[in-house]
Formats: C-alpha cells, sequence, structure tokens
C-alpha cells in the first residue's frame, strides 16, 4: 500500500511539472510574438519598389519637326511671244544645260518680217544716198554762186536762190538719215521678235556662289503644253528645278524658335528612304516674324542634294540639336514627379531603406533621360512605385535579394 502511494505522487508530480512546462513555452512564444510583431508590421507597410542608379554620359537636346522639301530654285520657261509651238525638246525629267534649246515657236511670219524690214532699210538708204548727191550738187551751186557774186556776175537774187537749194537739200539729206536710222531699228526689232521663237533654258546664276551643278544644270520638273499648242506671250511651257540642294521647310513655335539660328545643323529623312538614309542640313533662313493664325515661324534648312533621292514636295522629319552634355548627370524620365509643385526624385537610401524626396533642377531632357543640373545625387532613384511613396516612407527593392543590386 505504501508503495502505490508512491507511485501516485510521483505520477502526479510528473503530470504536474509537464503541464507547468506547456504554460512556460506557450507564455514564451507569445512574448517572442509580441517582441517581432513591430519588425512584422513595419515590412507589411514597405513599398516594393523598382530602382535606377543615375548615370553620367551624353545627352543630347534634339527637337523634331515635320516639313516639305521644296528646290532651291524654280525657273519657269515662257516665250515673250504668242505663237504655236513648232517644235518641244525637253519632258519631263530631262536634264537641262543652261543655253540648252527649250522649243521653237513658228517663225515664218517672222522671218518674213525680217525680210521686209531689211528691203526697207535697203530703200532708205538708197534714198540717202540720192539725197546726199543732190546735196552736194546744190553746194557747189551755192559755191560757184558765191564767186559769181563776188565778181558782180551773179546778182544778189540768185545767190539767195543757190543758198535756199542748199539749204533745203542739207535738211532732205537729213530727213533720209533719219528715215535709214529708223529702218535700221525696225530690222534690228524684227530680229529680236525672231530669235523670240527660239526658246532656250536661262537662268540668273547670281547668288549661287559659284556651286559646281547648280550653275549649268536643272532638271525638268513639270511640262505644262505639247508640241502643236497655241501659247501667249509668257504662258509656261516647262519648269525647270535646282535640286542639287534642296530646302526643307519647318514651322516651329515661339517656345523652340529662340533656340534656334542660321547655321545650326540638322539631320534630315525622308519617308521614302527605306535603308534609313540621313541627310545633313543648316538653316540658312529665318523668318523675323510669326503668322497670326498658326503663331509659328517659316525656318528653312538647306540640304545638299547631288544624287537627287530627295525631291521636291517629300514629307520630311527634321531633327535639330539644341543642346548637347558629354558629361551630364542624368536619371531616367520616368523617375520624375511632383510633389507640392515642386518637382523632383525619390533617392533610396540603402541603410535605412527608405526613400527620400529629392527636389532637383531638370537641365537637358532627351526621350529616355533627364540632366540632374542640381544637386549631385549620391543614390539610386526610383522608377517604379514612386506615385505611392511619401518623403522617408520604407521600401522594398523589387527583384533584389541584396542591396546595391538595383537596375542600373
Amino acid at each position: 500500500m505504501h508503495m502505490m502511494h508512491m507511485i501516485r505522487v510521483l505520477a502526479a508530480l510528473l503530470v504536474g511539472a509537464v503541464i507547468i512546462g506547456a504554460l512556460g513555452w506557450g507564455l514564451a512564444v507569445r512574448i517572442g510574438d509580441a517582441l517581432r510583431e513591430p519588425e512584422r508590421e513595419e515590412r507589411s507597410a514597405a513599398v516594393a519598389v523598382e530602382i535606377a542608379q543615375p548615370q553620367h554620359g551624353q545627352i543630347r537636346d534634339v527637337r523634331r519637326f515635320t516639313g516639305t522639301l521644296r528646290a532651291r530654285s524654280q525657273v519657269d520657261i515662257a516665250p515673250r511671244i504668242s505663237g504655236r509651238i513648232a517644235r518641244l525638246m525637253i519632258d519631263i525629267g530631262d536634264i537641262v544645260e543652261r543655253g540648252d534649246l527649250i522649243a521653237r515657236l513658228d517663225d515664218d511670219e517672222l522671218i518674213q518680217d525680217v525680210e521686209q524690214a531689211r528691203a526697207d532699210l535697203l530703200v532708205a538708204q538708197a534714198t540717202l544716198e540720192e539725197r546726199v548727191s543732190a546735196a552736194g550738187i546744190a553746194e557747189r551751186d551755192y559755191d560757184r554762186t558765191v564767186r559769181l557774186r563776188e565778181q558782180r556776175i551773179a546778182s544778189e537774187s540768185e545767190l539767195d536762190a543757190a543758198r535756199s537749194r542748199f539749204e533745203s537739200e542739207r535738211a532732205v539729206v537729213r530727213v533720209a538719215e533719219a528715215d535709214v536710222a529708223r529702218r535700221e531699228a525696225a530690222l534690228r526689232s524684227a530680229e529680236v521678235r525672231l530669235s523670240y521663237a527660239t526658246i532656250s533654258a536661262v537662268w540668273d546664276t547670281s547668288g549661287l556662289g559659284g556651286v559646281s551643278g547648280s550653275a549649268s544644270q536643272r532638271v525638268v520638273g513639270e511640262r505644262y503644253v505639247d508640241e502643236g499648242a497655241t501659247i501667249a506671250a509668257n504662258e509656261r511651257i516647262v519648269s525647270l528645278l535646282d535640286i542639287d540642294r534642296v530646302i526643307a521647310v519647318v514651322y516651329v513655335t515661339e517656345r523652340d524658335y529662340a533656340f534656334l539660328r542660321t547655321g545650326l545643323e540638322a539631320v534630315i529623312a525622308s519617308q521614302h528612304n527605306s535603308a534609313g538614309r540621313q541627310h545633313q542640313g543648316r538653316i540658312v533662313r529665318m523668318a523675323p516674324a510669326f503668322a497670326e493664325g498658326s503663331r509659328q515661324a517659316r525656318v528653312e534648312i538647306e540640304v545638299p542634294n547631288e544624287d537627287h533621292q530627295l525631291k521636291p514636295g517629300m514629307f520630311v522629319t527634321v531633327h535639330l540639336e539644341l543642346g548637347r552634355d558629354d558629361n551630364a548627370l542624368t536619371v531616367p524620365r520616368q523617375a520624375l514627379l511632383q510633389r507640392d509643385g515642386v518637382q523632383g526624385v525619390f533617392v533610396v537610401d540603402y541603410e535605412t531603406m527608405k526613400a527620400v524626396f529629392t527636389p532637383i533642377e531638370i537641365g537637358i531632357r532627351d526621350r529616355d533621360r533627364v540632366q540632374v543640373v542640381d544637386p549631385p545625387l549620391d543614390g539610386p532613384v526610383v522608377v517604379l512605385g514612386q506615385h505611392l511613396l511619401s518623403d522617408g516612407m520604407q521600401v522594398s527593392i523589387a527583384d533584389e535579394d541584396e542591396p546595391g543590386n538595383g537596375a542600373s
């Protein structure tokens, strides 16, 4: 009996110990959980973001404009007289040298006018010779009468009559001389009109700066009439284009106009060029006034075009570089945001894993990045998730195991 009592006491003590141990373990677990709860709450409050490191490198301020090409110069060839086109020597796309024959008008009547004027001149010249001869006879008669009068052989009235005939014949000679001059002018006029029947490629080469090719060649851009047609004076026959250099015409707003200047280089591309070739040009003219309707100003860019790949009328894209920094501090453009009207970025502090809003001064912008002029940034910037942040908020780096492994 005594042994049984001892066994029951030991069993009760063992059960009590187990119960006390279980209670102690539960209490310890609850105390540990209570101690770790702030850490879990802090972790659950962190915002997952993506980051990128600021970079040093080149950044360019390139503005893109669209415009249309036109020939550097266009000459419309037209006759100075009306008539029927007997021959037309050129067609669209032909290369024309300066002085080449373009067309001939029917010149039968003009040739007849020249022959008539020449015949009239011959008649006038013969008349002049006759009058000069008569004047010579009258002059000799007058001289003889003067001598006879001095010898008192001729009377005073005979001397007066001889003088009158001489003066009259001299006047007739002057009239005949004037008639010859008039007939010569008529002949020259008829010859000039005949020359107008031959229409040549002529244009002014002044102001071209002696550019090879531009002064001597043109391409036929348009033909307005056909052979056999009757045209009026100054009616266009063909247009001749100088496309060794073309002009890209763009229109810019006040914001961009302030950064442009003559001589500024440009890059021109056309949709026609499937190979993606770009052409270099430069600004040669800027309008001094803005159109009231569009509030834009015309800007002309001259582009060398020796191979004639660019054609007048083409739609082109013009890129103008307005600024460049070869060692700029830049961040991705998507990192920018506004807070209370202030532009800045969120910079991540790796020690505290907090995002600090940092106002920045922006310089050059391109399509993907912006230049940070001030202040110098000493950490990565948030590029995704920044709109969920406030200053000093805890962050976690998405897809990153260790600090410092953010996207660059």
